[in-house]
């Protein structure tokens, strides 16, 4: 399978690496190829990181989506809508888009806020967007190591999915197996306006992730007999 992952942050780099080591052609979209691999100021810099995983190309939104049979948005919530229209709806046309994304604003510091929240989602503003693209939002709810890992997680815990296409969210299924979640950990919660709770859910997240003190906790869905 043909990957695009819009993103260069951690997430994305996660979820690169791990569709990579799965034997899937991977490529990582961002806005500016050349001034991304410049930004060579520190160990952590998306060039040190590209020079240690050299399976996974970098290319511009457009580029990475045309050849993609399935794109992954891992960017900030705040920019997804633009990385998206960069890439084109002709790229994303009938194409599976899976969101992580969430529409976090620091914009007033710490903790974020939603924008938006409430009556509307990113997951929906994506898919009204590119209403040819099949969106199916899933992984939103947890740490990026999470993600790709689950047993790091102790115990039985749960990962959710939405969107308006069956078909889509079959295929989104398959590859959540493919990542290590068992069947009964995935929660199919409908239609993509379901997003909304989802998305909603990460102020909680932000907060017990500082009373916790690491990323490496899930939801669980505990149902009576």
């Amino acid at each position: 399978m043909n990957y695009a992952v819009f993103g260069t942050g951690v997430v994305g780099r996660t979820l690169a690496a791990k569709l990579a080591t799965q034997g899937h052609k991977v490529t990582i979209g961002t806005r500016d190829v050349e001034r991304t691999l410049a930004q060579t100021d520190s160990e952590e810099s998306f060039a040190a990181w590209s020079a240690a995983q050299p399976d996974i190309a970098l290319a511009t939104f457009a580029d990475a989506a045309a050849t993609a049979d399935t794109v992954v948005n891992a960017t900030a919530g705040t920019s997804s809508l633009a990385a998206l229209r960069a890439a084109g709806a002709e790229n994303l046309h009938g194409k599976l888009l899976i969101d992580v994304s969430n529409p976090l604003d620091f914009s007033r510091g710490m903790p974020p806020t939603l924008d938006p929240v409430g009556t509307d989602s990113l997951g929906e503003q994506i898919q009204r967007a590119f209403p040819e693209a099949r969106v199916v939002k899933t992984l939103n709810t947890m740490n990026c190591s999470v993600m790709v890992e689950p047993g790091l997680v102790p115990g039985p815990h749960n990962v959710f999915l939405c969107g308006n296409d069956a078909e889509a969210k079959e295929r989104t299924a398959e590859l959540l197996l493919s990542f290590g979640w068992p069947q009964d950990a995935l929660i199919d919660l409908g239609d993509i306006t379901a997003a909304r709770a989802t998305e909603q859910a990460l102020p909680l997240w932000v907060q017990l992730w500082g009373v916790v003190g690491h990323g490496n906790f899930n939801f669980r869905i505990q149902q009576a007999d």
